[in-house]
């Protein structure tokens, strides 16, 4: 086994010929690693398979069903000791076109269009033959996982692609998240599931489309109907001696219990150290098992599903703009760049590093909140350092922190503010807190949170000038009023109107704010994990900087290079691709492809 250091962390933007000299080092790691190779291969030997995948969230654990079924030996080696990753956190929706739940709830989706509006949205970022393998296989990843598995599907009916004015743009979107899923299902195994980034409420059952009338319930009937619905099928699922799970839990559970059915063993606790290089061609993997070293050989590949490296200050500093850290970040706390680095060392290209899956976020006590339905329901808007607004507080979450970035050397807005009044309290949830219920002391305490009788007094609680927030919330609230927002289009795309107030005319995104006490929160650019990674074809496999194959191995997921490039086409645009990629690997290592 070759042992190689990690440079990351030098603290300097990349530029092209650093990542160059980079891939040009790591090319002579290559050289070391199959030179070296015998050392590995003395190692304790941890058993031979036809394809060794590294990581158990929505991509390893797919595309190893899929190895599976497909008649090939298959083991996941996962570093913490829960399996689901980000994805079991996570809200679960998923961004596939024309898959059959999609075409079966009605939706007037056609492949002419979902390709018209993936390029419209990605542009020349990603090549089209990557974007025409997600959108002619992901469909059958949607069908063969239903097959294979207990999970089934619901369309997320309302949730808007997030351009729908685009070409090929659909308004009632194309989204899909899990049905119901029977914790039981999974036995003993239910006990090392990844928990999700926030509880349901205790005795509900929630899925993600509920949430935007959850947070209605107080003000809106179908919010209050709704709420009643979750209420409901906690009742029935209790009354049946079920353990309910939606969301990203149950996208996890059920693609576990699929492994299990399939006979896929799953190592918990086994992080990578390398990848095994033999004759030029990945042939396994060095782990860590049971505290020691171990080799596990692959006779196919291995594929790498290990998530990003949101996780890894140093590669943080190495690849984005600044501020950055790791404690804004709402992905899995083991994904920390592990496969990146071990294929970067292999001389793999890497792309789109300086990105990420971008969202506004409050950093209060113990782990950020991931800002959704808060900075779009109407009564609020984002001001800067200087008190003034900056944009689109309904726009794409990704859109709102890249502008956060754009603006913040000329016009600092990192952090920024959310401001609201307590009209805006009085009816809307805001997190897990309930409407006129006082937040958490420790947020004030924190200064995630502030609270003041005048916007004067809080502009000096939170450090901008009064004569700007005064000024800022005034020309708001005219706006408002009359329903317009000239200065940054609030309102003017569906997608805006996803997380707002049907009961507020003639704009369900705009309310003035005028009732006091006023309430500030600290916004930060959050993410639901890195979008860069190791660069790879129409086929999964992984790439050098000169465009050839690293034979044997293959990525998906985060620790790929996303196939949405710098954009976001609509909810669950993380984990459609990473299921698709993780399918369209397994089969091509089959010859299925």
């Amino acid at each position: 086994m070759t042992t190689h250091t990690d440079t990351a962390g030098t603290g300097t933007a990349p530029t092209r010929r650093r990542l160059l000299a980079g891939a040009a080092g790591a090319g002579l790691a290559v050289a070391t690693g199959v030179q070296q190779g015998a050392r590995a291969a003395d190692l304790p030997p941890l058993g031979t398979y036809d394809v060794v995948v590294i990581g158990s969230g929505a991509a390893g654990m797919t595309a190893a069903l899929t190895a599976a079924r497909q008649g090939l030996s298959c083991v996941v080696v996962e570093k913490a000791p829960t399996f689901g990753g980000s994805a079991a956190r996570s809200g679960a929706g998923i961004w596939i076109p024309n898959n059959s739940v999609l075409l079966a709830a009605g939706v007037p989706d056609t492949p002419a269009k979902a390709a018209a509006y993936l390029a419209a949205v990605v542009g020349p970022d990603v090549p089209a033959d990557r974007q025409r393998a997600f959108l002619t296989h992901g469909p059958a990843t949607i069908s063969f996982v239903m097959a294979n598995s207990p999970l089934r599907f619901r369309w997320m009916e309302g949730y808007s692609d997030y351009y729908p004015e685009l070409p090929g743009g659909l308004p009632n979107g194309r989204s899909i998240e899990p049905d119901q899923f029977d914790g039981n299902l999974l036995g003993a195994e239910l006990a090392h599931l990844n928990p999700p980034y926030m509880d349901v409420p205790a005795g509900m059952v929630v899925f993600s489309a509920d949430y935007k009338w959850v947070a209605l319930a107080a003000v809106n009937a179908r919010g209050a109907a709704v709420a009643a619905q979750c209420l409901a099928r906690g009742v029935k699922a209790a009354t049946l001696g079920q353990k309910p799970l939606t969301m990203g839990q149950a996208l996890a559970a059920g693609l576990r219990a699929g492994l299990r059915s399939a006979g896929v063993p799953v190592w918990l606790n086994t992080p990578l150290t390398d990848l095994h290089v033999e004759n030029g061609t990945v042939t396994g993997a060095v782990v860590t098992r049971d505290g020691a070293p171990g080799l596990v050989r692959a006779r196919r590949g291995v594929i790498v599903g290990s998530g990003g490296f949101e996780h890894n200050a140093a590669m943080r500093e190495r690849f984005q703009r600044r501020p950055i850290g790791t404690d804004w970040t709402v992905g899995a706390k083991e994904n920390t760049g592990d496969g990146i680095r071990a294929g970067e060392r292999l001389g793999a290209a890497l792309d789109l590093m300086e990105d990420a899956w971008w969202g506004p976020a409050i950093p209060i006590p113990g782990r950020p909140y991931f800002c959704l339905a808060e900075r779009t329901l109407p009564g609020g808007l984002l001001v800067n350092g200087a008190g003034r607004r900056f944009v689109n507080e309904a726009a794409p979450y990704g859109d709102v922190v890249h502008t956060m970035y754009d603006v913040h050397d000329t016009d600092p807005a990192i952090p920024c503010w959310l401001i609201v009044d307590q009209n805006y309290r009085n009816r809307y949830l805001f997190k897990d807190v309930l409407p006129t219920l006082p937040f958490p002391d420790d947020w004030y305490d924190s200064g995630a949170a502030h609270k003041e009788w005048t916007l004067d007094a809080l502009a000096a609680s939170i450090g901008v000038p009064a004569a700007a927030l005064r000024s800022s919330v005034n020309r708001f609230n005219a706006q408002a009023r009359r329903g317009e927002d000239p200065d940054f289009h609030r309102g003017d795309s569906a997608y805006d109107h996803y997380y707002t107030d049907p009961s507020v005319l003639p704009n369900s995104c705009l309310a003035p704010l005028w009732l006091p006490p006023f309430h500030a929160f600290r916004i930060v650019p959050g993410d639901l994990g890195t979008k860069g990674g190791l660069r790879t074809d129409a086929r999964a496999r992984v790439l050098r900087e000169d465009g050839s194959v690293i034979p044997g191995l293959y990525a998906a997921g985060n620790a790929s290079a996303a196939v949405m490039g710098h954009s976001y086409a609509g909810a669950g645009s993380t984990i459609g691709p990473a299921m698709t990629f993780g399918y369209i690997a397994a089969r091509d290592m089959a010859g299925a492809l």
